[in-house]
């Protein structure tokens, strides 16, 4: 079929608006009519240059729709399913799918190959092939994409949310419920009040956190994260700093996540300063993949048992952990409607970016139309 996708075809250049072959699926894939797709700050992170990506690429990896068609061998889903795509596939069969680590599949070696499992195409432009980001590519109306890839979800939840839980919310989270081990009545302070902030704010909240300070430059985003269950404002790891000693008696922050949309070598020692003894800071964020900046002072892991924690996905198990999500999300207990800023054609996604990067929307998604 033919479709209009928006492909990225270097670093540094716009999203471009293209019309795009879109092949049937082979052995073990699906084709998914993407009713929504959620806007994620990893989806530039290639177009910044900063991380890698076979290029030209379908972008998008945050996507819920519904079944059209399944290939040869797929067994868990059928024609009519409403599924969400996991941005990173879950076999079931590595070391990692069968000890409960999804999040760490085999298969997510090769979100940024660009061709499908079987190290072939399914989409076409000017006379070439095209990848799909995360083996999704949900800047698009359609998509062949892996089974391993898809969760199947309850028909009756709204895919124009639903499309948030494959990555941004379950990363934040898993990063406060899984990797933080976040206890009832513990202190804990989000750096970066977006889409997987948004999420760690939450999670630390539903986990029992009797303190959790949001910190973020844009301070247009407090009443925002107050109400996604934030106690405490800050605009500076300085003010963030104060406030939890002063919550504390002087103890600090039992874990500090860090979500920003770009993560900075100074940032590390800052969040470490933010936690007290044994306190873990949970590094969320990525950096350039080139960036190996950071300097701390190695001697207060040794002397004050400090952590340093990286989170991928949360930790989370998405066969599990998603359809898991949306049923606290029935039950008013997960807000998304309340952290969704903008709604975007697909047309507009170039500026959906501007808007992400200049902090005026905490989520954006493009809703699309067949």
């Amino acid at each position: 079929m033919l479709m209009d996708a928006a492909v990225l075809w270097g670093p540094h250049q716009d999203w471009s608006i293209e019309e795009v072959e879109l092949d049937g699926p082979r052995a073990g894939e699906v084709l998914v009519a993407w009713q929504a797709t959620g806007l994620c700050h990893s989806d530039h992170h290639p177009r910044a240059g900063e991380a890698p990506a076979m290029m030209p690429t379908v972008g998008g990896h945050e996507g819920a729709g519904i079944v059209e068609e399944v290939g040869p061998g797929v067994t868990t889903l059928k024609p009519g399913d409403h599924v969400v795509g996991s941005f990173i596939p879950a076999c079931g069969r590595c070391r990692w799918c069968s000890t409960g680590r999804q999040n760490l599949c085999d298969m997510g070696a090769l979100i940024m190959a660009g061709p499908n499992l079987d190290g072939t195409f399914r989409r076409h432009a000017r006379g070439q092939d095209i990848g799909a980001l995360s083996l999704l590519g949900t800047f698009a109306p359609y998509g062949t994409v892996p089974e391993a890839s898809l969760v199947k979800i309850d028909d009756d939840h709204d895919l124009t949310r639903a499309c948030l839980i494959g990555c941004g919310v379950t990363t934040g989270w898993g990063s406060a419920v899984n990797t933080a081990a976040v206890a009832p009545g513990d202190t804990v302070v989000v750096i970066g009040v977006g889409g997987i902030g948004a999420g760690a704010i939450q999670g630390a909240a539903i986990a029992g956190a009797e303190n959790i300070i949001a910190v973020d430059l844009v301070a247009d985003k407090r009443d925002k994260a107050l109400s996604l269950g934030a106690t405490h404002f800050a605009t500076s790891f300085a003010d963030a700093a104060e406030t939890a000693r002063e919550l504390t008696r002087g103890v600090m922050a039992d874990s500090a996540i860090l979500t920003v949309g770009r993560v900075e070598g100074p940032m590390i020692g800052a969040s470490l300063d933010l936690v007290r003894k044994a306190g873990a800071v949970v590094l969320t964020a990525l950096a350039p993949f080139s960036d190996i900046s950071p300097t701390i002072p190695l001697a207060m892991f040794t002397l004050f048992q400090k952590r340093l924690l990286g989170s991928l996905f949360g930790e989370a198990n998405p066969r599990a952990d998603i359809p898991r999500l949306l049923s606290l999300y029935r039950q008013g207990k997960l807000k998304l409607d309340e952290v969704v800023t903008n709604e975007y054609k697909l047309q507009d996604i170039n500026v959906a970016y501007d808007d992400m990067l200049a902090g005026r929307m905490i989520r954006g998604i493009v809703k699309h139309q067949h």
